[in-house]
């Protein structure tokens, strides 16, 4: 099994829908995200492998864990964060949730209803954004708002690429019961283009994602370190961008992603309306005082 415990990578950290660690973030931060991405990055190759098992996936993952954990050291990738985290004495725990995640996709094809999805999301997309968080010192009392910007992001993903999920791995993201009440099955998931059911579909679970985004999109305002607020603000901004043309596209004939023109745009768009907040809507932690009170 050493052959396939690292495969190539499948992206890098320019490759993603959002930004990772772009040049907002402050150089001192940098490393440890960069490691922590390579590291799950790794890691979920091995869950969307098309032709390992299910019980070798699992096997592959608990190695990647006992790696993370110094119980082993045959995984390279685990090394540097392994390391940056005793350097910053940092828990492995966010990583963990990840491979608890992974371990889900191993075995894991449907998701009933939302409930059932957003508690894949908890494993799968908020310990992304917890994890640089707390790499900035940043209270956990932005958690709420973390998880669910990050649960949004997960799911615009699960949507862009629903088609390619299910003919790919046979894994289906879209909960079973918002397709029994359009008439449709995962089966039409297979075609070139989504019939008129599935695409009442996908555009109903799209909105519901941009309701959850609304909380999402606070986050900028609780966070207290300028740099991290801009790159949360950018990553929100594109987020209601692309939610809103999921409400209106058909991702399995469509292409539902952003140029790089369009990416840039929003770019600066989401970094003036973090300063805007920042300059204009009052303190960070006035705003979270605000809101406990």
């Amino acid at each position: 099994m050493n052959d396939t415990l690292e495969l190539a990578a499948t992206k890098t950290h320019r490759d993603e829908n959002f930004p990772v660690a772009s040049g907002l973030i402050a150089a001192k931060h940098r490393p440890i995200i960069l490691a922590f991405y390579r590291f799950v990055r790794a890691a979920d190759d091995i869950a969307d492998n098309e032709t390992m098992t299910g019980p070798k996936k699992i096997a592959a993952l608990d190695r990647y864990e006992a790696a993370l954990l110094g119980k082993e050291d045959g995984i390279e990738v685990a090394r540097p964060l392994r390391a940056m985290l005793a350097e910053r004495s940092l828990s492995p725990r966010h990583a963990q949730d990840l491979l608890h995640a992974f371990r889900m996709d191993a075995v894991k094809q449907r998701y009933a209803n939302f409930d059932e999805l957003m508690h894949y999301c908890a494993y799968s997309a908020a310990p992304v954004g917890r994890f640089v968080l707390t790499v900035h010192g940043e209270s956990e009392r932005t958690w709420p708002a973390n998880d669910a910007l990050c649960s949004a992001l997960q799911i615009i993903n699960h949507l862009q690429d629903c088609g390619a999920d299910y003919r790919n791995l046979n894994r289906v993201y879209i909960p079973q019961d918002a397709m029994e009440r359009e008439g449709t099955s995962v089966e039409a998931l297979a075609a070139d283009k989504a019939s008129p059911e599935l695409l009442n579909c996908i555009h109903k679970v799209a909105a519901r994602t941009e309701d959850l985004l609304k909380t999402g999109m606070e986050l900028p305002h609780f966070v207290q370190d300028l740099r991290l607020c801009l790159e949360t603000a950018v990553i929100a901004r594109l987020a209601k961008v692309l939610v809103r043309g999921l409400q209106r596209r058909d991702p399995l004939s469509q292409k539902v992603h952003l140029s790089k023109p369009e990416f840039l745009g929003l770019t600066l768009v989401g970094i003036s309306e973090g300063l805007g907040h920042r300059l204009f809507g009052g303190s960070s932690s006035a705003t979270m005082s605000g809101k406990s009170a």
